[in-house]
């Protein structure tokens, strides 16, 4: 799916957005990918001559690939009626860094709902090697009536 699907389902935009298209979505489990521009300034300071994409994004990557999953028809997910906001972070692992260029791809997967929460487990690869995962809890943010 393309990234105009991607921006239909969840709020995030450029320049903090960090799914580039779903590349595969079934009963509880998403696949998504984003190349990683090599422009990006954050890389002017992460790290002079040595620029890494920061782990705190490939978490945020992983959240966004969520997100989606929750917007979803998937196990009757599909309410967009609110804000997707992670409301713990259960455990993150980094197994190696991402450089500009490279294309990330993510695995999202619902582990458990129960009520209105949602705990994911997410992978993040390149070149078919994991470089990251975590483990989180994403619930619906209904905003209040004015």
């Amino acid at each position: 799916m393309s990234r105009q699907k991607v921006e239909s389902l969840i709020p995030h935009r450029s320049p903090f957005l960090w799914v580039d298209h779903i590349v595969e979505a079934e009963e509880g489990r998403i696949v998504t990918e984003k190349l990683i521009p090599a422009d990006l300034p954050l890389f002017a300071g992460h790290y002079p001559g040595r620029p890494i994409f920061p782990g705190v994004l490939l978490c945020e990557a992983m959240f966004q690939s969520g997100a989606l999953l929750m917007a979803g028809r998937q196990e009757g997910l599909g309410d967009t009626s609110g804000l997707p906001l992670v409301t713990r972070i259960l455990g993150a692992k980094f197994k190696r860094p991402v450089s500009p260029g490279e294309l990330l791809c993510m695995t999202v997967t619902l582990t458990e709902r129960i009520s209105t929460a949602y705990t994911f487990h997410g992978v993040a690869k390149v070149g078919g090697k994991t470089v990251a995962t975590v483990d989180f809890i994403c619930m619906l943010h209904k905003a209040a009536e004015p």
